[in-house]
């Protein structure tokens, strides 16, 4: 990663009630990086974003984003400065369509601190990037397949032109067509500038589109590393991926 983080957690702890989920977890993401959250069901990905996009009332670490301190802030202040979140659940407005949930999503152009222009994304933009919603504007969020409101729920959060994405589970329970252009968007996405960092178990997903891969197991980070050195090492794949 060169340069300072554009997001970077320390010491990142979180609780569902009195159950502890997460114990210290620290990582970083660079601009425009890709950097994967690995682990198996119930290893914390989630919980992980989460608490970084401010989700979660009971929390302690400190997390920076561009710079500033968000270890306080409410989720919305967090989405205003720039930090996107797509959530595995997808949440989409089932009743409005495909154009009115992208509305909702839509936030003023952005610029890096040097003062050049971050990405700024509209509904043409994003029809060209996801073809299939294109061909549906006018359709009820609720009428679309799982794969569409996946790609639905991406695109609303770039309409929010963010600095960097928070993914869950992209290709959690999609066809694989869809998964395909998942990947590609993510791709795409990282050539104009945009960081991810995405929770994923699918190896073969995360090798496809991630620069690194941090690997987390019963709430604390195990290991990290660039994510070709995860894709050999097979001892810590058996160790904390394979089912």
């Amino acid at each position: 990663m060169n340069g300072a983080p554009l997001l970077e957690a320390r010491g990142l702890s979180a609780w569902y009630g009195a159950a502890q989920i997460l114990f210290d977890v620290e990582l970083q993401v660079g601009r425009g990086e890709v950097v994967a959250l690995m682990g198996r069901n119930g290893a914390g990905k989630s919980t992980t974003l989460k608490s970084l996009m401010g989700m979660l009332a009971k929390r302690r670490g400190s997390v920076q984003f561009m710079g500033r301190d968000i270890s306080k802030a409410q989720p919305h202040e967090v989405s205003r400065l720039g930090l996107g979140y797509v959530p595995e659940d997808r949440r989409i407005f089932t009743d409005l369509t495909v154009l009115d949930n992208l509305e909702v999503g839509r936030q003023p152009a952005r610029h890096w601190a040097d003062g050049t222009a971050a990405p700024v994304w509209t509904r043409e933009r994003l029809f060209a990037l996801f073809p299939n919603l294109g061909e549906m504007p006018e359709r009820p969020g609720g009428r679309m397949s799982g794969g569409e409101q996946q790609m639905l729920t991406v695109a609303r959060t770039l309409m929010g032109n963010p600095y960097l994405v928070l993914l869950d589970e992209p290709s959690e329970g999609v066809a694989p067509l869809i998964v395909e252009q998942m990947a590609h968007m993510i791709q795409e996405l990282k050539q104009e500038g945009v960081s991810i960092l995405l929770s994923e178990q699918n190896m073969h997903f995360a090798e496809l589109v991630s620069d690194r891969a941090y690997v987390l197991e019963k709430g604390q980070i195990r290991y990290q590393a660039s994510m070709a050195e995860l894709s050999a090492n097979e001892e810590v794949r058996r160790a904390y991926l394979s089912v």
